[in-house]
């Protein structure tokens, strides 16, 4: 049965990383439906973001590959560190650096407590209307190439978020860029690239910590790697669409989702439906 449910949570992480709707808060609320009731824990959540994030990598490989020249050529001054793409890259270093310094301080509490489907609940429903606000108010004038030290920042203070489940990574990062002015897509393409580090750093940290060890979640790592692969082709797909979807219409979808969801967790768990 743990090889049906971890493919249903490959499927589930696939889904949802890119959406701004938070994958861990699908992935703990989803556990608690499937058969064994449990939560799928941060570990299984961290390490099937390798293969999310692996997607990412393909889609955006002449994007990422282009920045990566360009930061290492400024290294070696043979290009202005004022280069749109260099700059990029000092960027997506400088906004990496509060999730992972905030990852590794409040590791116990992203473990524990930040996931209880009370927080995720709430965070569904608080964090789906500053984004309807940030929708509606955002100039969406700014694109990547207007991008400053002090946006860098801001990026990376909401990337940040994420690690409280509900809040959504993308959702977070994406709501941070409308209401600096920047265009969805604009918003959404810095949120995956701004990904990368933090996610592989997280994944492989965990990855690293659950090779040799006891089994502690209800999945082991062959499971584990099963539900990655999964997640890996689903979000390819995901990607795409959702960088369609957004070049033309508004997050108010998601909004709603969000806000529904996060309902339905207070219902479920105002009647005793599924433990927090």
């Amino acid at each position: 049965m743990n090889w049906i449910e971890a493919i249903i949570l490959g499927l589930v992480q696939g889904l949802t990383e890119f959406l701004p709707v938070s994958s861990s808060a699908h992935l703990r609320i989803v556990g608690e439906f499937l058969p064994g009731g449990a939560d799928p824990g941060a570990a299984f959540t961290a390490i099937t973001q390798l293969g999310t994030e692996t997607a990412v990598i393909i889609y955006f490989w002449r994007d990422i590959v282009q920045i990566i020249r360009q930061w290492a050529l400024s290294l070696a001054g043979k290009v202005p560190r004022s280069d749109p793409d260099a700059r990029m890259g000092w960027l997506i270093i400088l906004g990496s650096l509060p999730i992972g310094v905030l990852g590794l301080l409040l590791e116990d509490y992203i473990d524990t407590q930040f996931r209880s489907l009370w927080i995720t609940g709430t965070m569904l429903v608080v964090f789906g209307v500053i984004l309807a606000v940030a929708d509606r108010v955002g100039r969406q004038q700014r694109h990547l190439d207007d991008l400053t030290v002090k946006h860098g920042v801001y990026y990376g203070l909401a990337q940040a978020l994420a690690l409280i489940p509900g809040v959504s990574r993308s959702g977070g990062t994406i709501t941070a860029g409308l209401f600096m002015g920047y265009t969805r897509e604009a918003a959404a393409r810095y949120a995956f690239l701004l990904a990368i580090p933090a996610v592989f750093a997280s994944g492989l940290y965990k990855l690293a910590k659950t090779v040799g060890e006891p089994q502690s979640g209800p999945y082991g790592m062959a499971e584990t790697a099963m539900a990655t692969g999964i997640a890996f082709v689903v979000a390819y797909v995901i990607i795409g669409w959702f960088m369609h979807y957004i070049s033309n219409r508004s997050y108010t979808l998601f909004v709603w989702y969000r806000i529904a969801l996060g309902l339905a967790i207070f219902v479920l768990l105002a009647l005793g439906l599924i433990s927090a």
